[in-house]
């Protein structure tokens, strides 16, 4: 009898206790039965750096963008030339940069690139013959190799504990492909 006494009260402190914190949860339930939006009423949210953020976004565009092989439909005729198109795009070649020249720490040494000048050269256009690739079917790889040079003022800025600038003109090079395949009429298989 004397521990019923005991956990009756307890539940009754505990109830009382969450009504008065704000909590609306068991409240709710008991007043109007489970309401899912009272529920997540009672949760507080929860902070993300916005580095995290960054870096899946950068991660969803990077695969949108650059990582899928598109398929293209064949070309009309039989002796039809055959050429690399699509440069790749200051967006890309800037992306594909090392990061180890951007950004930093703000007010410790912070990096930024100007006077950016970028040089794109195509280094290899060849097609290959017609085969069968799994999940495309019979196609011709077109390969379209890219050398970018990239050209800029690495400007280094630091405010404390000794403030300074430095600059200094930097060049690096970044190689990419644009591979895609051409659909073909019919391929040679042993």
């Amino acid at each position: 009898m004397k521990n019923i006494r005991r956990l009756s009260l307890l539940a009754l402190l505990g109830l009382l206790m969450t009504s008065a914190s704000g909590c609306t949860l068991f409240t709710g339930i008991l007043v109007t039965g489970f309401n899912t939006a009272k529920f997540w009423g009672t949760t507080y949210p929860i902070p993300v750096s916005p580095y995290y953020s960054q870096q899946i976004e950068d991660t969803y565009h990077e695969e949108e963008r650059y990582s899928k092989v598109p398929i293209l439909d064949q070309v009309e005729g039989e002796n039809a030339p055959l050429f690399c198109l699509d440069n790749p795009s200051h967006d890309e070649v800037i992306r594909a940069l090392p990061d180890k020249s951007a950004g930093g720490f703000a007010f410790l040494a912070e990096t930024a690139r100007n006077n950016v000048r970028i040089v794109v050269e195509n280094i290899v256009d060849r097609v290959d013959e017609c085969r069968f690739y799994p999940l495309a079917g019979p196609a011709r790889l077109h390969h379209c190799h890219y050398k970018c040079t990239v050209y800029y003022d690495k400007t280094i800025r630091s405010n404390w504990p000794v403030p300074f600038t430095h600059s200094d003109q930097t060049e690096e090079v970044v190689y990419i492909d644009h591979d895609h395949l051409i659909r073909c009429t019919s391929v040679d298989t042993p």
